[in-house]
């Protein structure tokens, strides 16, 4: 397998080898829900509580007899069915959604999700993204010269999360340059997830040698 590579030009300079084992996964739709599904549920802070009939205040006396009064029979002002009442099966923040996803399990859907957007034309690689100065402008300028590229006019789209870029190494500068653009996200490709891939139109891969390196020793 192979792909071109560009510049920040938006002029291709080459083409680079991919690996099978992490661009060219078959689509596997159970793994890949199974997994984003369990991401997300670790995500939830779960501190929503709400008080049941046995924490709200007062409702300590019965309301009325029991028989004799022509109304319903209740045992406390504080029932469900009562305004001012405790909630019926509400939220509890001592429940736990923390879900355990398998690091195999993990790096095959990020490779899956990898290979098919490989496959949709959604993975751009780029030679170098660097940045040399903390300038809005030339992040915006990139972008631009980049959406040139046919299959990417939506790159410079400013709703929804466009794209993801990854670098091989931090840099700070390229951060700082992509950072008041709210439709671009920079990561370290190390800490590439499903997640996170799955939430962006494109990928946009920098260094893709090194890229892929740190990619493939995950499998």
């Amino acid at each position: 397998m192979e792909a071109k590579v560009y510049n920040n030009k938006g002029a291709a300079n080459g083409s680079v080898k991919l690996p099978e084992k992490v661009f060219g996964v078959r689509w596997n739709g159970d793994l890949v829900s199974q997994t984003l599904n369990s991401m997300r549920s670790s995500q939830r802070a779960g501190t929503a509580d709400a008080k049941g009939r046995g924490d709200v205040r007062g409702g300590g006396r019965k309301p009325w007899k029991q028989k004799g009064t022509g109304r319903a029979r209740h045992g406390s002002t504080r029932s469900p069915i009562w305004v001012g009442g405790g909630a019926a099966h509400g939220p509890k923040s001592e429940k736990d959604y923390d879900r355990k996803v398998n690091k195999k399990a993990r790096n095959k859907t990020l490779f899956t999700l990898l290979s098919a957007k490989f496959k949709d034309g959604e993975i751009l690689f780029i030679d170098d993204i660097q940045m040399n100065d903390i300038k809005t402008k030339n992040a915006v300028d990139t972008l631009k010269n980049l959406s040139k590229i046919e299959g990417y006019s939506k790159l410079t789209y400013k709703k929804g999360n466009r794209a993801l870029i990854f670098t091989p190494a931090k840099s700070d500068k390229t951060i700082k340059s992509f950072r008041n653009l709210n439709t671009v996200s920079v990561e370290e490709t190390r800490n590439m997830d499903p997640l996170t891939v799955a939430q962006y139109k494109y990928i946009i891969v920098s260094n893709p040698e090194e890229s892929i390196k740190i990619l493939s020793a995950r499998s």
